[in-house]
């Protein structure tokens, strides 16, 4: 499989980034898209106004440039003429071409002048721009529900926050001014070569449908090509991926000759493709220079019959023939815009398709805040189902008082998880109730709620940053000594100080550098350090040996002492103790009592246990 989430980025092909014939993903909504990006820029209206002018007139001198250069070629041919005709006096005016070759420095000079005043503005306001888009996606991110996280991939949200991102700012930064500069150039172009020459100027023109007509026929050969080999990538990414990710399970089971047999087949496929596609849009090019020489040829022709005839100077005819050059470099680098423009609007679509996901329901004006947290949770008649026509929890009713440790059983599905989503509000339940110390969740800003809250899940969650950082997460102001004595507490203080860097060593980015279990107690550490009054726990021994899974359990016992503790169990041999065990199946409670109860009861609890406890024995024996 391919990475995931990654979005589409222009590949370069031998006409530039946007090659003819490559394919550009095209937005749904070009126009509405387009305004709602053109929003961010309004405030920038005046300087973007100031980058259009110095656009203009950066390209103006330039244009400037083969015209001066073309009279003071005229003025060399007439002295050079009037000499060798034998004209008294007669010859090279130098003093006039000085003041042209002064002249053209100048013009150079101004027009990079202006074009550096322009892109640093359009830096600035690039900038600026995707600042502002960035600071609105990420307070977005903030207000989601957890339900849209669940339902994407990482990658996928990843790569709206980051490649489409940045492909908004490469174009505000680049091809923006760049097709600003070559519209004024192409409008330019025209105007000085009509002046010049209206009839050169309809032979410069007359190729045009002509080269318009052949870059549409071979991208037309050419874009199945490339969706060819655009296919075959991803297939052989995704190939690469999979087999260097599971290149332990490939070698145990001696695949490794069929995996590289597969890689080679791909790899053809994609050779195959890559080099049609390639060689098809390769032709434009020279057919192009073709047909560009041919019009230079016609120009250089007619230019010179009518400098023989005397009704043109030869200053203009080399004047003309510097535009004819520069004529179609416009065309093609707007063309090549229009599709980074595409790609670009698309790329905003998805980001602007976040920014218009559905929030959170807003925490209440009038939130209560409860001073002294003792820790009772009550559920009364709660509802709650992911999509309309499949209700997962029905009717649930418990009271956890405060203290009490409440086991959480079931079988994969059950709604074990969906019943901490739901206390925690990251999911809104349907109907029904559910109280912490009396007082409604829905009446509760989310931050006072969580403030309450503790977890521990299976799954760490570390960053890359000290330890000393990681345990203090909950609590960016605690001190070192309380820092320390929280990690003692979770029998993580002996391993942290035989650490090179003890307190202060790094973790990278997925905590590899240190064990599951030493992970798992710096969580542990985290959530007593931050002293909430309720617990949630996942139950996370399942991947550490015996020796580290009695630390982790002591650790956890200590932090269980004197809190409200929901423990998601999923072996059984380690909740004997709880105050009360939910038995949870199909999004019910169907048996709840102390662990001897459900024993004796012989329903689904006694079946569960005993299906654990028989596979464990027959395990050791």
């Amino acid at each position: 499989m391919s990475m995931p989430g990654r979005g589409p980025r222009p590949r370069r092909g031998p006409g530039g980034p946007h090659a003819a014939g490559m394919p550009v993903e095209k937005p749904k909504d070009f126009k509405g898209t387009l305004r709602r990006l053109l929003g961010y820029l309004r405030p920038h209206r005046w300087r973007l106004a100031v980058v259009v002018l110095m656009a203009i007139l950066s390209t103006v001198f330039s244009i400037l440039s083969p015209k001066v250069l073309g009279m003071a070629t005229t003025k060399l041919y007439e002295g050079m003429v009037a000499k060798y005709q034998g004209v008294p006096g007669a010859g090279v005016d130098f003093a006039y071409l000085t003041r042209i070759l002064i002249l053209l420095a100048g013009l150079y000079v101004i027009s990079a002048g202006f074009g550096y005043a322009q892109q640093f503005i359009m830096a600035s306001v690039a900038q600026r721009t995707v600042f502002d888009l960035r600071n609105d996606v990420n307070e977005k991110l903030a207000r989601l529900p957890l339900r849209f996280f669940d339902s994407r991939t990482h990658g996928e949200i990843l790569s709206r926050v980051t490649n489409d991102v940045d492909m908004v700012s490469n174009t505000l930064q680049q091809s923006l001014t760049q097709l600003i500069t070559a519209i004024v150039t192409l409008v330019g172009i025209i105007v000085m070569m009509l002046t010049i020459s209206p009839l050169l100027t309809l032979v410069a023109l007359i190729t045009l449908p002509v080269s318009a007509l052949i870059t549409a026929k071979v991208a037309r050969r050419s874009q199945p090509q490339f969706k060819r080999q655009q296919e075959a990538l991803g297939e052989l990414n995704g190939h690469v991926e999979e087999m260097y990710t599971g290149h332990k399970v490939v070698k145990a089971y001696g695949r490794e000759k069929a995996s590289i047999a597969r890689f080679e087949e791909i790899n053809a496929s994609l050779y195959d493709a890559a080099w049609r596609a390639q060689f098809i849009s390769g032709i434009i090019m020279p057919l192009m220079n073709v047909i560009n020489n041919l019009n230079y040829v016609i120009i250089c022709v007619v230019g010179g019959i009518r400098v023989a005839r005397g009704t043109m100077a030869i200053g203009d005819v080399q004047a003309f023939m510097q535009y004819s050059r520069q004529f179609t470099q416009p065309i093609t680098q707007t063309a090549d815009i229009a599709n980074i423009i595409q790609a670009t609007v698309a790329a905003a679509e998805r980001v602007f398709e976040l920014l218009d996901e559905q929030e959170m329901v807003p925490d209440p004006v009038d939130s209560v805040k409860i001073t002294q947290p003792r820790g009772e949770v009550v559920f009364e008649h709660v509802n709650f189902s992911y999509t309309p026509d499949a209700p997962l929890i029905q009717d649930l009713n418990l009271t956890a008082k405060p203290g009490q440790l409440i086991a959480i059983v079931g079988p994969t599905g059950a709604g074990k998880t969906t019943l901490v989503n739901l206390l925690m509000r990251f999911y809104e339940i349907d109907s029904g109730r559910i109280l912490v110390d009396g007082v409604d969740t829905r009446r509760l800003s989310r931050e006072e709620l969580r403030r309450m809250f503790g977890m521990v899940l299976q799954d760490t969650w570390l960053f890359n940053g000290t330890i000393r950082d990681n345990i203090a997460y909950g609590r960016p102001d605690a001190t070192e000594e309380e820092i320390i004595q929280a990690a003692k507490a979770a029998r993580a203080h002996h391993f942290i100080r035989a650490l090179p860097n003890g307190y202060d060593t790094v973790l990278n980015e997925e905590a590899s550098n240190i064990s599951q279990g030493q992970r798992q107690l710096l969580t542990i550490a985290r959530a007593l350090l931050a002293d909430p009054p309720i617990l949630i726990l996942d139950e996370a021994t399942s991947s550490v040996d015996t020796r580290t899974e009695l630390q982790i359990q002591r650790a956890m016992k200590t932090l269980m002492q004197g809190r409200t503790s929901f423990v998601i169990a999923h072996r059984l041999s380690t909740i004997q103790e709880a105050d009360l065990i939910l038995v949870i199946n199909h999004g019910r409670i169907i048996e709840q009592g102390t662990h001897q109860e459900l024993l004796a009861r012989g329903g689904f609890y006694a079946d569960l246990f005993n299906s654990q406890f028989v596979g464990s024995e027959a395990a050791a024996g």
